[in-house]
């Protein structure tokens, strides 16, 4: 399947979805990176009413600025887009005081991702809505790098079967603006401003040639990474009583 094919797939899908659960309305997150770009995109193509929602909580200007200019470039070309703008930055100081001790650095990240995806659900709601997710076959099923209960929280996945270089493939064939495409992928959960890469220690395409490659040099790499993740990807376990 080529790219238009693709395209024309994943939005043929999220609207049969859509319309086989009587939702009217689509909601996605946008961070100023490439999956949510394309995800909002995709959805956008469909036709339905689709709200794109920025929630700024860190200072990141340029990731901030990526996804603004990519919400201006999705109205105006898309006459069924709308925008919100939530800034968060208040609710999660406020969210940091009330923990006191309770002080996890990496907790604090993924709680950014928790108190958007908390957002995205409260605006779909008040919508007939579903939260549209962007995660992608690498990140979601690969390696589990993403936030439990927070960008891992979605109602639909429509680019969880693409790899993450299949998803570049899809920007450009999309025409999302060039910075999207060309930036170093990050979650902007950190003050340092750190990238994926920089989190994980291997770059998505090593990522990739080790999932599709056993004898990868970076397999064992990315099954040490993949095995502490491993409790996202499956069901929550549950205390079966015997009989």
């Amino acid at each position: 399947m080529n790219n238009a094919e693709k395209i024309n797939f994943i939005s043929k899908w999220i609207e049969n979805y859509s319309s086989k659960n009587d939702i009217s309305t689509l909601v996605i997150g946008i961070s100023g990176g490439i999956d949510s770009a394309v995800t909002s995109t995709l959805s956008a193509k469909t036709g339905l009413k689709t709200i794109v929602v920025s929630m700024p909580i860190l200072d990141h200007q340029i990731l901030n600025l990526r996804g603004t200019n990519h919400i201006t470039w999705l109205k105006d070309n898309f006459s069924n887009v709308e925008s919100i703008d939530v800034n968060l930055s208040d609710v999660f100081s406020s969210f940091k005081s009330a923990l006191d001790k309770n002080n996890s650095e990496h907790g604090y990240a993924n709680s950014q991702a928790r108190l958007r995806m908390t957002t995205l659900y409260q605006i779909a709601a008040s919508n007939n809505g579903i939260v549209v997710g962007t995660g992608n076959k690498v990140e979601d099923f690969g390696i589990g790098f993403y936030t439990k209960y927070g960008d891992g929280g979605v109602d639909i996945s429509p680019i969880a079967d693409c790899l993450k270089t299949e998803v570049w493939d899809m920007a450009k064939e999309l025409g999302i603006n060039q910075e999207i495409i060309d930036a170093p992928p990050t979650d902007g959960l950190w003050n340092d401003g750190r990238s994926d890469e920089d989190q994980v220690g291997l770059s998505y395409e090593e990522i990739e040639e080790a999932m599709l490659n056993e004898n990868s040099i970076n397999r064992k790499k990315y099954l040490e990474i993949r095995s502490k993740n491993i409790h996202k990807m499956e069901p929550i376990p549950v205390c079966i009583i015997p009989k």
